[in-house]
């Protein structure tokens, strides 16, 4: 999914280390223009860029609504787009034609460049889910773009129904491909247990409260809340007083600054507006549909331009 605020600032994300366990609350942000929707961004924000490589989380749903974003860019990352309810049709310009279905990993590489459309059912549905991303390493943020779909079996560990969609958790791997060591699993814990997760202690971890009474760790974790655990952990307990749904993210720290703004992310400012002119011109304009970020076939409507850039330089604020 895209990033349709109407004013997207720019967000330098860096690593930062910590210990314990860090709640980050989430920001309401009403996205307006294609996606009327309210979500709850809790990653990233002042306190906390990123969680390995992952530096976007929006929660958003259970809301009846129609989702119609309209063909738009990225760049340097990979979208990950998970649902619980609902079902969205996915459009790309390598030529990929999927349905986003609950339970089901839909997974597309921007590398150096890529755009895509969303839309759902003509009728308002019942939408809820998250839109997570992952920053690309700077070695692989060039990559050719691709799509892959990855529907895990869930299975029992401990008592909770576990799916993992990205890297590694209890013996069980995803095939989706990568480019930096991550995790990516839901957990459904039924109402009195206590779960024991053996974790990779390179990795930091976020834990995303989508519903129940959720304690991470000793930290009471209210739902739409994130809870970060630093690197160092080699088992990470979670405890569900009621029935409780949660996504579970990790990865090893990025080690990278990045700046993100609107829906690209790049190393310089210069960068950016590159990519926002090239959008503009070869998209918007017209000039060279089948450039950096090609074409979206048979969407039947107009790509989406791009916002105006801040009348400041973007630039690293260390």
């Amino acid at each position: 999914m895209s990033n349709p605020e109407e004013n997207p600032a720019e967000v330098l994300c860096e690593t930062q280390q910590g210990t314990g366990v860090q709640l980050l609350e989430p920001r309401d942000v009403p996205l307006g223009g294609p996606r009327a929707m309210n979500v709850r961004r809790t990653l990233p924000q002042r306190s906390r860029s990123l969680i390995g490589g992952w530096c976007f989380v929006d929660h958003y749903g259970p809301e009846s609504t129609r989702m119609h974003v309209p063909p738009h860019p990225h760049t340097g990352l990979q979208t990950v787009s998970w649902l619980f309810a609902g079902d969205i049709e996915h459009r790309d310009s390598v030529g990929s034609l999927a349905t986003v279905r609950p339970g089901e990993l839909n997974l597309m590489t921007a590398g150096r460049g890529i755009s895509h459309s969303e839309v759902s059912p003509a009728e308002p549905t019942l939408l809820h889910g998250a839109q997570l991303w992952v920053a690309l390493p700077d070695a692989h943020r060039d990559t050719a773009p691709t799509f892959e779909n990855y529907a895990p079996s869930p299975f029992e560990h401990q008592g909770a129904s576990v799916s993992v969609f990205i890297g590694e958790l209890a013996g069980v791997s995803s095939p989706a491909h990568v480019f930096s060591p991550l995790l990516g699993a839901q957990l459904n814990i039924p109402a009195g247990t206590t779960i024991t997760l053996s974790v990779n202690p390179g990795f930091e971890h976020g834990v995303l409260v989508d519903a129940g009474d959720v304690t991470v760790a000793t930290v009471q974790t209210p739902t739409d809340h994130l809870a970060y655990l630093a690197p160092g952990l080699t088992e990470l307990t979670i405890t569900a007083a009621t029935d409780a749904r949660l996504l579970l993210l990790g990865g090893e720290p990025l080690g990278e600054a990045i700046i993100m703004w609107w829906n690209f992310i790049g190393r310089s400012h210069d960068e950016i507006v590159d990519f926002r002119a090239q959008w503009q011109a070869d998209l918007i304009e017209g000039t060279n549909p089948s450039g950096r970020f090609g074409t979206v076939e048979n969407f039947d409507g107009h790509p989406l331009p791009a916002p105006e850039l801040p009348t400041i330089r973007l630039k690293p604020r260390e």
